[in-house]
């Protein structure tokens, strides 16, 4: 069990690393992550957690400089990180989530090695959850909205990491969803439809620093306890 100053401590490694991120709209392109920081970030991503364990996320990391172009003029939000950021990546959300698609049964017993007989019994439960508990089943675009909520989890998680090393990010939705898709689809990026484009997200090392200094709402405007 950790004592008491060490867990201060990284209490406070924590907080300094979220007081250090900010979104970054320009980053110095002769600074490059190292492969082996930027394996960190993608495995943060990767072993984030997910609504009932379905992982439905892929991460697109676009370093080709025509593509990083091509995405630039469909991404207003992006015209700063795209030419300048070391690392930058599109993630994309799974669109075959259903409870007993392809992807989802081929998860569940060839990478949690679930055995048959549990999996029999989870599909029923997932159905319902599916189905009826969040009417993700009521359309193709809840279904895929339930999977983009996903990746927001493994992008808040990417972005922590990279802070904690004193890497620098921006989330980006500043972009033409239709054009972009379009883009990627063309180039092959996209599974045949089973993908899409939740958000993207930059990394880097910044050109200059914050003109503002951090603010949030107080804690206790946007927390109420319930006792």
């Amino acid at each position: 069990m950790q004592n008491k100053d060490a867990k201060k401590a990284k209490k406070q490694e924590i907080i300094d690393a979220f007081y250090f991120r900010h979104a970054t709209k320009t980053f110095d392109p002769a600074q490059l992550i190292p492969e082996e920081d930027f394996r960190f970030i993608l495995e943060a991503g990767r072993l984030s957690p997910s609504s009932v364990g379905y992982e439905p996320w892929r991460f697109l990391v676009i370093q080709n400089k025509e593509l990083r172009e091509k995405l630039r003029e469909v991404a207003w939000g992006a015209q700063g990180q795209l030419p300048t950021a070391s690392h930058f990546v599109v993630i994309l959300a799974r669109r075959d989530v259903k409870y007993d698609s392809e992807y989802v049964l081929n998860l569940q017993k060839n990478v949690k090695n679930y055995p048959d007989h549990l999996i029999e019994k989870l599909m029923p439960r997932y159905k319902e959850f599916q189905e009826s508990d969040w009417h993700l089943l009521d359309s193709e675009r809840a279904l895929f909205d339930w999977s983009c909520k996903q990746t927001y989890i493994a992008l808040g998680n990417m972005m922590t990491a990279a802070a904690l090393i004193g890497i620098d990010s921006c989330p980006i939705e500043g972009f033409d969803y239709d054009k972009a898709h379009e883009i990627l689809r063309k180039e092959g990026l996209l599974e045949d439809g089973k993908l899409d484009i939740s958000v993207m997200v930059a990394f880097g090392y910044r050109a200059n620093e914050p003109k503002y200094s951090k603010s949030r709402l107080n804690l206790e405007e946007i927390v109420q306890w319930v006792n």
